[in-house]
Parts: C-alpha cells; sequence; structure tokens
C-alpha cells in the first residue's frame, strides 16, 4: 500500500436531493481521511454506482484517496502522464491532418499542457520558451523525430523537466484540475482572455482529444464540461463584420497606388484584383497556373480552380515547404469549379503574363525567386496600402484590414447586385446555407423592395367589402 492509496473506505446511505426539477441521487463515501460524492438523476444508476464501489471494497481492493476510485479503474490513467498522453495523440493525429490542423492542435495541447504540471517550471526555463518547446518539438512529430535534425539540448532540457512534472492522466477526474486546465485553453500568456475563435477551436480540439483518451481506455469518461453555460467556448458569430467590407472608391485608390510600385507592382495589383473581382480565397489565388485562366481580348474570363495552397509553415507539412497543397475547401477530391472573371481584371492578368513571359505551366503569380508568391510579402504590400491611402480615422477602422476582405467585399457585392445565392456560392466554393450566415448582414439595398411588397400583401384598405 501506498500513501496515495487505501484499504480504509466508508460507505454512507445514498443521499435524495428534493429540487423543483425533480429529485437528485447523491453517492456518498469516504477513503482514508477524504470524502467523496457523486450526484445522479437517476436512482437506479446511483445504486448501481455504490454497489459497483462496495464490490471493489469486498475485493480488498486499493482506492486511490485523490479520485475516490479503486485503483484498478483507472489503472492506465494511473501508469501514463498527460505529457506521454498528449505526445502519444499528437504522433497519432500527425499522418491523419493537415498542416493547419497539426499547428492548431499542438497550440492547444501546450496550453494543457502547461495547466497540468505539479509546479510552475524553474525561474531558468521562461514561461515563452516552455511554450515553443511544447508547441515546436514536443507536439510536432516531424521536428521532434528528425534523426538528421535532432532536438536541440535547451530544448530537450526543458520537455525532459515538463515529462517529470507533468500530472498522470487520472488528474482528468478532479474538478480543480479541469478547471484549470479550461482556464488555461481561454486565457493567453500575458492572462487576458483569448479570442472567441481560439477558444471554440481548442474546446473542439480538446473534445477529440479525450474522446481520444476515452476510446483507448485512458479515462473512464470525457471530463470537460458539456452542459449549456458551462463549456468554455464562448458564442463565435460567423457573420462578416459590415465595417471591414471596401466601397470602390477605395480599392480603385488601392489598386492604382500597389500598380504604381516599381517593383512588381503589376503583380501585385493582378493579385488583389482577383480576390476582389473574382472572390477567390488567398491560398486558391497563389496556385493558379497560367494555363488556369481563359483570358479573352474582350469579355468576361474564366478561372478553372482546382487548388489550394494554404501558407501553414515549412515545420507543419511533410515535405518541408511553407505551402501545402490542398484540394478545395469544402469539396471532394480533385474536385473544381469554375469563376467567372470580370472584363475589368482580364487585362490586369494579360499584362502581368506578358510582362513576366509566364507559360501554361507557370504560377499566374510566382514570387520573386519563382516560386509561390509568399503571404508575409502580400500581406506587407496590402497594409502599405492601407496606410497610404486610407485616412487616418479609415486606417484605424477595420475596413480592409484583413486580404481576405477584398473576397468579402465581392461576395457581398455579387449578392446585392442580385445574382442569386445559389449561383455566387457556386463560383465562392461554399455552401448556400454557410454564404447566408456569413454574409447575411451584408445584403442592403433590397429593403425599399421589400417593405413595398408587404405593403401590398397586407394592406387592409384593399380588401373587397
Amino acid at each position: 500500500m501506498t500513501d496515495t492509496s487505501s484499504l480504509d473506505v466508508r460507505f454512507y446511505p445514498i443521499e435524495v436531493n428534493e429540487r423543483a426539477k425533480g429529485a437528485t441521487y447523491t453517492v456518498r463515501w469516504k477513503v482514508a481521511h477524504k470524502k467523496h460524492s457523486k450526484t445522479y438523476k437517476k436512482r437506479a444508476v446511483a445504486d448501481d454506482e455504490r454497489s459497483k464501489l462496495m464490490s471493489a471494497h469486498r475485493r480488498q481492493e486499493q482506492f486511490d484517496i485523490d479520485t475516490g476510485r479503486p485503483v484498478s479503474w483507472a489503472a492506465k490513467a494511473a501508469e501514463v502522464s498527460w505529457y506521454d498522453f498528449a505526445v502519444e495523440y499528437a504522433d497519432w493525429k500527425w499522418p491523419r491532418s493537415s498542416g493547419n490542423t497539426r499547428k492548431n492542435t499542438a497550440k492547444t495541447l501546450t496550453a494543457a499542457t502547461t495547466a497540468l504540471l505539479r509546479t510552475s517550471p524553474p525561474k531558468r526555463f521562461a514561461p515563452v520558451q516552455v511554450r515553443r518547446a511544447l508547441r515546436e518539438y514536443a507536439f510536432n512529430t516531424r521536428r521532434r523525430t528528425d534523426p538528421e535534425n535532432p532536438v536541440p539540448s535547451e530544448v530537450q532540457a526543458i520537455l525532459n523537466w515538463v515529462r517529470r512534472n507533468a500530472l498522470p492522466m487520472r488528474a482528468w477526474e478532479k474538478t480543480e484540475t479541469v478547471d484549470k486546465a479550461v482556464t488555461a485553453l481561454g486565457t493567453l500568456l500575458d492572462g487576458t482572455a483569448a479570442a472567441a475563435s481560439s477558444v471554440t477551436r481548442n474546446d473542439r480540439i480538446m473534445n477529440l482529444v479525450m474522446n481520444y483518451a476515452v476510446k483507448h481506455d485512458y479515462l473512464k469518461a470525457n471530463p470537460l464540461p458539456k452542459g449549456k453555460g458551462e463549456r468554455m467556448a464562448p458564442k463565435v458569430t460567423q457573420a462578416v463584420d459590415k465595417r471591414s467590407l471596401l466601397n470602390r472608391d477605395l480599392v480603385a485608390k488601392m489598386l492604382d497606388w500597389i500598380g504604381e510600385r516599381p517593383r512588381r507592382g503589376h503583380l501585385y495589383r493582378a493579385f488583389f484584383a482577383t480576390l476582389y473581382y473574382a472572390g477567390l480565397r488567398p491560398e486558391e489565388a497563389v496556385a493558379l497556373r497560367v494555363g488556369d485562366a481563359a483570358l479573352p481580348e474582350n469579355g468576361w474570363g474564366e478561372f478553372l480552380v482546382h487548388e489550394a495552397q494554404p501558407e501553414v509553415g515549412s515545420q507543419w507539412t511533410d515535405n518541408g515547404t511553407v505551402h501545402e497543397e490542398r484540394d478545395l475547401k469544402g469539396r471532394g477530391e480533385g474536385d473544381t469549379r469554375l469563376v467567372p472573371i470580370h472584363p475589368t481584371l482580364v487585362p490586369f492578368l494579360r499584362g502581368v503574363i506578358e510582362e513576366y513571359g509566364l507559360k501554361d505551366d507557370d504560377l499566374l503569380f510566382p514570387g520573386e525567386k519563382g516560386g509561390m508568391l509568399a503571404g508575409s510579402v502580400f500581406r506587407r504590400v496590402w497594409a502599405n496600402a492601407r496606410e497610404e491611402i486610407l485616412s487616418k480615422h479609415e486606417f484605424k477602422s477595420p475596413v480592409g484590414k484583413r486580404v481576405y476582405d477584398l473576397r468579402h467585399t465581392c461576395l457581398t457585392m455579387w449578392l446585392n447586385s442580385g445574382i442569386p445565392p445559389a449561383e455566387v456560392a457556386e463560383w465562392a466554393g461554399n455552401s448556400v446555407l454557410v454564404l447566408q450566415s456569413i454574409y447575411a448582414r451584408c445584403i442592403v439595398g433590397q429593403k425599399d423592395d421589400y417593405l413595398k411588397r408587404a405593403e401590398g400583401v397586407q394592406d387592409l384598405s384593399k380588401v373587397a367589402e
């Protein structure tokens, strides 16, 4: 017998709790000096749980003093630390995930791990260093297991300390541990609240982690809160902020300014114009080949969009490239879509092809060294254009703050022009349901027509006597 378990167990009668919404039933018992209880909605379930506990006691099984459960019930959880389990999960998830999923999983596991330590890291390990070691190495399968680039000694020292000081999986059976982890998953390193979208993502990922733990017998049940108002994830609106949309005059001025830049200005202008006129996602635009664009001398052209190259970071891809080749978002493997090219955009694209001598197999928007156009580069160009063209008030506002806002502006204009949502959804690569949930608040200019229709059908003065 160890000091964490005991044969000294005492059981109490089931306690009935009368409440307005119906009675609940609490099983109460004590292991050594520590009292435990568990409340159930049904008397039969409470009786069954109490019987199981008493049967284990009659078999002379050791009970864990902290959890109140028989040690045999959580044998695997008692043997494995959270850190080792989290590394196992990251390795299991790696081949099944995209680069962005790998990165987000590592971030979530890092936050949870910092909360599940017996003590704070020593002063020689700065909090930022600890998080980086966990995120970039412990939960990055490729970097942690690369024989040609071993983990740096200073990083390995941090990981060794974390492994020694991580709580066991059975710690998840304690309410205080769950509360501490939930708080960490909703908090930034400086103690401020994380963005609602980040908290929602962490909530989703941690529930997948816990489901894996239950499936592989590390835990008996998912310990994360599930009731309404109890989950850690706040509500996140999908709708586009109307303040982020650009008007045509601003877009025209910004594209003109970008096009006049002496270094690759025409190419950047064509790239941003593609997002504005064709509504492509940035990761779709950077993946376009010259042969994917039908560009007549006059009138509308057409893109055949069949690939996306999201920028996820070289440490998260299988081949070490910054971009990851993916099928179109929300589409089946090998699926494509046709997107019309506005007559104003066609000459921009034809000019880039001619200026750079591009062939059909070449990228339509090549980077400076001929590779994929880097997101850090085009975001910097766009930020400079905002600062130069927008007024001080506009610059501080959300208007056009992200390059992606050009796509939002395009899709909003299509919807406001009366193009059926089903057609816009097809061009944009969204479902109609997603399209309407995202852009519903941005559809304007049709209210007067709707009011006239309502006036006509509701006018009682026109009812025949």
